[in-house]
């Protein structure tokens, strides 16, 4: 069974609802010399790359920040042939427009190849990024003159922003897709993509697997939660069912790393049926363990990240604290717990790690003044601490 395609937007492209990301099969997040590619590893990526083309993979997505990605899979694209393929790499703005054109032309010599289909801009998720992405002269305007010289087909940009800031980028009207966060656990972002449905922009979801709660090594309660579904196939189903989303990501580091999606999408038109009882007892699951009035009220009233001392990031760690409560996402939470404080603008805010030590409870009561629960939240931020604090993650284009 080949993947099937949806249009993707305004590109017309024929874009499969699996994409093979390029996050995972690379050797190294350092951009390594080409002397120290190893055999094995390139063996590896060329076996993941025959299989996703036999299935009908035929957008692959990297990016210049990917370590080893572009360089490793430039080595591929002429001996590993597709006729249909869709190439997209993304490349980060900066703030000079000459540094993002010379990482461009890096990324097409990485990747060995005289055009790309889709070129992101990537990590547009500041209000300074996008300034400088899309200013006069900026890194948008970079990117249209190679779109000009046939090099570059469609322009798009990928984003962690906060829903306004992305909604923004969209009313630029200056993209033609859109990769972000959407997914079960996290659906905060569903008005970004009805505004990218009314622009016809693509719709790509980044990282459903990983992102939506490390569902390659899920938790027994959400396994239990999820049967006769594994939780990856629950959750592309999730996805792939949802109006205006195109495509999911799949990172791959085997080839055998693509079987449940695969089946998911055999599954897709038994995706009603099958989806019904399981939302059932998740959200089930999610009331016993959080109660009603916590579920339609935890978020009321919480400062951002910059307007709470210590920047401790409440939404996200509030948010940490009800997925552990109903799900057990116990891996998930202390990753994304760690990587607060540690990843800049893609993960912004501080954990929990500064209460009772360079910020007090009355401190933080104090922000908290909005929220119905403010004599509640200091001591479920310890408890969240307790549970999976400790450990102090770095982003992987970072490690």
């Amino acid at each position: 069974m080949s993947v099937p395609c949806r249009r993707f937007g305004r590109t017309e492209l024929a874009m499969p609802v699996l994409s093979l990301g390029g996050m995972r099969f690379q050797q190294s997040w350092s951009d390594l010399p080409a002397d120290q590619i190893t055999e094995e590893s390139q063996a590896t990526l060329q076996a993941v790359l025959e299989r996703a083309v036999a299935e009908g993979f035929h957008h692959i997505e990297t990016a210049r920040g990917y370590g080893t990605s572009e360089r490793q899979l430039g080595w591929l694209l002429a001996k590993v042939q597709d006729p249909d393929r869709i190439l997209q790499t993304k490349v980060a703005p900066q703030s000079h427009p000459d540094a993002f054109e010379s990482e461009l032309a890096t990324s097409f010599e990485r990747l060995a190849v005289e055009r790309i289909d889709l070129l992101g801009i990537h990590g547009v998720n500041t209000a300074e990024l996008l300034d400088h992405t899309l200013r006069p002269g900026g890194c948008l305007e970079v990117a249209r003159r190679w779109q000009a010289d046939g090099r570059v087909g469609h322009i798009g940009f990928s984003t962690h922003a906060p829903l306004p800031l992305i909604e923004e980028a969209i009313a630029s009207d200056g993209f033609d897709y859109i990769n972000l966060h959407w997914y079960y656990i996290r659906q905060d972002n569903r008005p970004a993509i009805e505004a990218a449905l009314a622009h016809d922009m693509g719709v790509f979801v980044i990282s459903p697997t990983d992102k939506g709660g490390h569902l390659h090594s899920p938790s027994a309660r959400l396994q239990s939660l999820c049967e006769p579904l594994h939780p990856i196939v629950f959750n592309d189903l999730f996805c792939l069912s949802s109006p205006g989303i195109h495509t999911i990501s799949v990172g791959a580091a085997r080839p055998e790393d693509l079987d449940l999606h695969l089946e998911a999408v055999a599954l897709l038109p038994r995706a009603a049926e099958l989806l019904e009882p399981v939302l059932e007892r998740l959200e089930a699951a999610r009331r016993e363990a959080l109660g009603e009035e916590w579920l339609v009220s935890w978020d009321r009233g919480l400062p951002a990240w910059d307007d709470t001392p210590g920047g401790i990031n409440l939404p996200v760690l509030l948010w940490l604290h009800n997925l552990l409560a109903a799900w057990d996402l116990e891996g998930f939470c202390r990753a994304r717990y760690g990587l607060l404080g540690q990843g800049d603008h893609w993960f912004p805010g501080a954990n929990a790690d500064a209460l009772d030590a360079s910020v007090s409870e009355a401190e933080l009561k104090r922000v908290l003044a909005g929220s119905p629960w403010v004599e509640r939240i200091p001591s479920l931020l310890r408890e969240l601490r307790q549970r999976v604090g400790g450990e102090t993650r770095r982003r992987l284009q970072a490690s």
